[in-house]
C-alpha cells in the first residue's frame, strides 16, 4: 500500500471507570502514542482513539457506595482520564465512553445478526446470588475457602495460593463481598455466543502472523483446553445496555467494552464527516486496525473479539500488539509503598517526557514485564537526555548566537559525519515501526556520543580563542546544531515536549523526511535550556504524595 493510501486506526484498551489512572495504565498508552506518532512522522493517516470502559456490576456498586448517579460518576472519571493523557500528551483524536448512544446502536446491531446467523443460544443456569442487595454476584464479588487447596478468602474465579480457576459456585463457605452475608443459588436464564463454532476461523487467523507468537502459543492452550459458549448476558440490577428483545436481561461488559472501539470511532467519523467509518469496519476494506492491549486481556481480544466482529460481517484487527506489567523497583505497584502512583500525582512533580523516555529504553515487541527503578529512572533520564541529547545543542548554540548572530553556516563541516546520522534513518525507523523502541533509542544514544565525541574533538571553546578561526568556529558549531535536529527528529515521537522546545529553539519543525537537506545559512533562536535535570527529592515527593493520595480514598 502506497504511503498516500495507508491509513490506520489504532486503539488501546478501554482504561475502566471507576478509578484513576495510574503508572501502570501508562504503559500501554505511551506504547501506542510513540507508535502513532512515529506513523503520523512518516506520512501516513492515523486516527488514535480511545474510551473509558463504563458498564459493569463494580461501576454500578461505587456509583451506590458514593450516593450519586452512575452516568454523573463516568463522566467525572472520563473527564479526569482525559486529563491525565493529555498530561502526557497521549495524541488521541478522540477520547469516548462506552456509555454512548453510538456504542448502544453498534452492540444491539452486532447481537441481531449474530442471532439472525444462528450464533446466540439460551441456557438456564445457576449463580450466587445476594438476598440483601437483590443482585447476582460476579466472580470478583464472591470470597470464600479455594474448593481445591482450602485456603481461605480467595475470589470466587481463581486462587491466589493454587493458582487454580473454578467456578465461584464451587466456592467453599461463600460470602457476598457487598453485604457480607451467605449468597445463595438462584436460577436464571441467560444467553451465550457460540464461540466453539469459530474455532477454525480462530486457528487460521492465529496462523496468518496476525498476533505476536507468544500469544498464538498461549492460544493453543485454549484451543488445547476446548472452546466454550459465552455467557454475553447479565440479570437486572446491571448497569449497562438492556438486551433489545430481553427486558430485564443486559449485555455482558465484555460484549459491549471492545464494541467501544468501534463506537467511539464512530463518534470521531460523525464529527469529521471526510473518515468514513465503513472504510474501517467492513470486512472488505484495504485499512489497517492495530489494538494495543495488556497480557491480562489477550482471551478476550483474541478470542471473543475476532468471532464477534467475524459472525457480525465485520472486519477482524490487523494485529494485536500485547505488552506485559509495570513493577516498580522490582515489585507490584503497593499502596502502603507508595509505589502505587496515579499519572495525576506523577505530573504534579515530574515531566512527561522522563517517562516516556524510561518506558521506550524498556519496551520492545515481546510481552515481558517493565520494571521502573526509581534510581535508574533519574539517571537514565539525566544522563540521556540532559549529558548527551541536549548538551549537543547547549555546547554550540552560544558561539552561533554571541558570534554570529544566530545565523547557520553555509556549509557542512563533515559532510560525511552528518549524512551518516541521516542513513541511521533507516534502522531507527524499522524499530519503531516494530515496536522495538529500546533499539532505537540504543541507536540514536549511539549517534549522540559521536555527536559530543566531534564536539569534544573539534573544541569549539578552544577555536573561539584562535585568531583568524571564525569560520571553522562558525562551521563547527552549525555542525553540531545539525546534528542536534536529526537527533531529534528521532526522538519526536517519544520526547514530544522536549521536540516541540527544541522546534522553537531550531526556528523549524522536525520531519523525518526533511533531515537529508541540512539547516544551512539558517536563523535559529537564542537558546534556553531545554529540559530540566531531575533529582531523587522529586521521587521521594512524589511517593509522600502516593501514600497521602492513597489515604484519602
Amino acid at each position: 500500500m502506497s504511503k498516500d493510501m495507508k491509513k490506520i486506526l489504532v486503539t488501546c484498551a478501554l482504561p475502566y471507570a471507576n478509578g484513576p489512572i495510574h503508572l501502570g495504565h501508562m504503559l500501554e498508552h505511551i506504547q501506542a502514542d510513540i507508535w502513532v506518532r512515529y506513523q503520523r512522522m512518516r506520512g501516513y493517516t492515523v486516527y488514535f482513539i480511545c474510551a473509558d470502559d463504563a458498564h459493569g456490576t463494580p461501576i454500578m456498586l461505587k456509583a451506590q457506595q458514593l450516593s450519586i448517579n452512575p452516568e454523573v460518576m463516568i463522566e467525572n472519571i472520563n473527564q479526569e482520564h482525559q486529563q491525565d493523557f493529555a498530561g502526557f500528551n497521549i495524541s488521541y483524536d478522540n477520547y469516548y465512553s462506552t456509555h454512548s448512544d453510538e456504542n448502544r446502536q453498534l452492540s444491539n446491531l452486532i447481537y441481531n445478526r449474530l442471532k439472525e446467523n444462528g450464533f446466540i443460544k439460551k441456557r438456564t443456569i445457576s449463580q450466587l446470588y445476594d438476598l440483601e442487595k437483590g443482585i447476582f454476584l460476579p466472580d470478583r464479588f464472591v470470597k470464600g475457602n479455594c474448593p481445591i487447596c482450602q485456603a481461605a478468602s480467595q475470589y470466587g474465579d481463581h486462587c491466589e495460593v493454587c493458582g487454580k480457576t473454578y467456578s465461584p459456585t464451587d466456592l467453599i463457605s461463600p460470602i457476598s463481598v457487598v453485604s457480607g452475608t451467605t449468597p445463595v443459588l438462584r436460577d436464571s436464564e441467560h444467553l451465550f455466543f457460540d464461540l466453539p463454532k469459530f474455532s477454525v476461523m480462530l486457528q487460521a487467523w492465529i496462523r496468518s502472523g496476525t498476533i505476536q507468537e507468544q500469544v498464538a502459543n498461549k492460544m493453543q492452550e485454549w484451543f488445547k483446553a476446548g472452546l466454550q459458549p459465552w455467557d454475553i448476558s447479565r440479570d437486572a440490577p446491571y448497569f449497562g445496555f438492556e438486551i433489545p428483545d430481553k427486558p430485564g436481561k443486559y449485555f455482558y461488559v465484555w460484549l459491549d467494552a471492545p464494541i467501544g472501539y468501534m463506537g467511539a470511532f464512530k463518534n470521531l467519523c460523525d464529527k469529521n464527516f471526510y473518515i468514513d467509518f465503513d472504510e474501517f469496519w467492513c470486512q472488505d476494506t484495504n485499512t489497517e486496525v492495530y489494538h494495543f492491549i495488556g497480557k491480562d486481556i489477550i482471551y478476550f481480544h483474541s478470542l471473543f473479539w475476532p468471532a464477534l466482529l467475524e459472525g457480525s460481517r465485520f472486519r477482524k484487527p490487523t494485529n494485536l500488539f500485547v505488552h506485559g506489567y509495570v513493577t516498580i523497583d522490582g515489585a507490584k505497584m503497593s499502596k502502603s509503598r507508595g509505589t502505587f502512583i496515579k499519572a495525576k500525582t506523577y505530573l504534579q512533580y515530574l515531566d512527561s517526557d522522563c517517562l516516556r523516555y524510561y518506558y521506550a529504553t524498556k519496551l520492545s515487541s515481546r510481552i515481558d514485564d517493565i520494571d521502573l527503578n526509581l534510581e535508574d529512572f533519574v539517571q537514565r533520564v539525566n544522563t540521556d537526555i540532559v549529558n548527551k541529547e541536549v548538551n549537543i545543542a547547549s555546547r554550540n548554540a552560544g558561539f552561533i548566537i554571541k558570534r554570529f548572530g544566530g545565523r547557520l553556516s553555509d556549509t557542512l563541516a563533515d559532510p560525511a559525519l552528518y549524512y551518516s546520522f541521516v542513513d541511521a534513518s533507516d534502522c531507527i525507523g524499522k524499530a519503531y515501526f516494530s515496536r522495538e523502541y529500546s533499539r532505537a533509542i540504543r541507536a540514536i544514544l549511539g549517534l549522540a556520543d559521536q555527536a559530543n565525541r566531534y564536539t569534544d574533538a573539534q573544541a569549539p571553546w578552544i577555536v573561539a580563542k584562535e585568531y583568524g578561526r571564525e569560520s571553522d568556529l562558525h562551521a563547527i558549531c552549525s555542525m553540531g546544531i545539525n546534528l542536534f535536529r536529526v537527533l531529534m527528529t528521532y526522538l519526536k515521537p517519544v520526547l514530544p515536549m522536549l521536540a516541540m522546545r527544541s522546534e522553537d529553539f531550531l526556528n523549524t519543525e522536525l520531519h523525518w523526511d526533511a533531515i537529508h537537506k541540512p539547516l544551512l545559512g539558517h536563523q535559529i533562536k537564542i537558546f534556553y535550556p531545554l529540559f530540566k535535570r531531575i533529582n531523587f527529592k522529586q521521587i521521594e515527593h512524589m511517593i509522600n504524595a502516593a501514600k497521602e493520595d492513597i489515604s484519602v480514598i
